[in-house]
Order: structure tokens, then sequence, then C-alpha cells
């Protein structure tokens, strides 16, 4: 009796594991998960990293950072003459962005300065002043944390004709930020606010089309030629002379 209730226990575990195993050969096999999609800007911070590779930015130099208006800043080392700059601009950036890839493309420079134009893009994106601001602080405490004598300085938002219709929140924008700086400058911070957005109004106060190219939005030549010129004395006064 009790072989022949092993002998039909045995049996039993066989069909058993012969059931569950046509069973999980019935089943579909799961759906992979899709393949998740690289951070924004990915592709261009991984170019800078190449060609820093190929040719090491000297340390101690002024870094630009921002968005288009910076990438697309091509006179900017002639402009410049006086300083060693690092042009970092990544198009259709956020401030958030540049908080991201700072331990890639800011930290590692070592700057004296750091020059941000970057806000504009957010505000078209639907964020509000106020988010733009801490975002902008969000940069700062980045930076200082491991850069604590890099001066940072932050260029007002420019006026366009393409987003003209936006006009009172990035006024809003600048002057938070603008508050913001002058609260923190030589306390917990070195900070500076460069104000070119009214110097690129009309005598009317509206944005000029001739100083933007056909989109209404980046400056064409003269707009940067303008641009320098009126950032220029300031960026000096506060770069100081070159080591």
């Amino acid at each position: 009796m009790r072989s022949l209730l092993k002998a039909f226990y045995l049996s039993l575990g066989c069909v058993t594991a012969a059931i569950s195993l046509l069973g999980a050969q019935a089943r579909p096999a799961r759906a992979q998960d899709p393949p998740q999609k690289p951070p924004r800007f990915a592709a261009e911070i991984a170019a800078y990293e190449a060609a820093d590779q190929k040719s090491p930015p000297p340390s101690g130099a002024v870094l630009f950072i921002g968005s288009s208006s910076i990438r697309l800043w091509k006179t900017l080392a002639q402009d410049f003459p006086e300083l060693k700059v690092i042009n970092r601009g990544f198009g259709g950036s956020q401030i958030e962005d540049s908080v991201r890839y700072a331990p890639r493309i800011v930290l590692p420079y070592k700057p004296r300065m750091i020059v941000m134009y970057a806000g504009g893009n957010d505000l078209n994106a639907g964020k509000t002043p106020q988010q733009v601001a801490r975002d902008f602080q969000a940069f700062v405490e980045t930076v200082h944390a491991a850069l604590p004598e890099t001066r940072i300085a932050y260029i007002s938002i420019n006026p366009s004709v393409a987003r003209w219709s936006q006009e009172e929140r990035v006024l809003e924008a600048n002057r938070l930020i603008a508050e913001y700086i002058r609260e923190h400058d030589g306390k917990t911070a070195k900070l500076s606010y460069l104000d070119s957005h009214a110097k690129l109004l009309s005598p009317e106060g509206k944005p000029r089309p001739e100083l933007l190219r056909p989109d209404g939005l980046h400056l064409n030549s003269d707009g940067y030629t303008l641009w320098a010129a009126i950032l220029k004395p300031d960026i000096l006064k506060l770069a100081g002379p070159e080591k």
C-alpha cells in the first residue's frame, strides 16, 4: 500500500509540473519596458565633454552659459578679447537644465565668473516668474556649494517681438531675480545683475525688430553688437584683470 501511495503522489507531481510548464508556455511573454529617452540636451552636453577632452578649456575663465542667445553668440571671444571666455550655451534650455548639468559643464572649469542668460524659455514653457527665480537660486546654490568664490552674473531676460505678449511676466521674473541678487550679493554669495532689457527697447518702449532675426526672438548681428556694448563695461569690471 505504501508503495502504491508513493507511486501515486509521484505521478501526481509529474502531472502538476507538466500542467504548470504548459501554462507558462501558453502565457504571452511580458512586453519589455520601452527604452527610456535620454535626458534633455544629453547629446549637446556629451559633445561639449568630448570637445573638453580634445582641448581642455582654461581654468579661471569667464563662463557664459544659458539658452540659445548664448549658444548663438558666435562673436563672443572677439567681443571680449580682454578675457578668456568659454561658451556653454545650449539652445532651448531652461535654468533647471543648467542646474542639472552644472557638475559636467560648469564646475569642472573652475571659472572665476559665470555669466548666465536664461529664463525666457522657462516662461514660454509655462513656468511662473516665481519658479524662474527659484530655479536661478538653485543654480546659485549648486555652483557656490563647490565654488564659493565664483561670481555669478545674471543677464536680464530680453524683450522680443515673438514673445511680447509675455512681457509682463518677463519683467516680473527680472524683478524677482534682481531682488534676490540685491539681497544676497556680498552677504551669502557673489552675485550681480546685468540689466540689458530696457536698453534693447525703442524710445516708445517696444522691442526693436531691426535687432532680431526673422523669427522675432533671437538677436541678429546688429543685436549682438549692441548687446555686447551694453554688457561689456560691467562684465569687464566684475571679472577683473586676467591673472
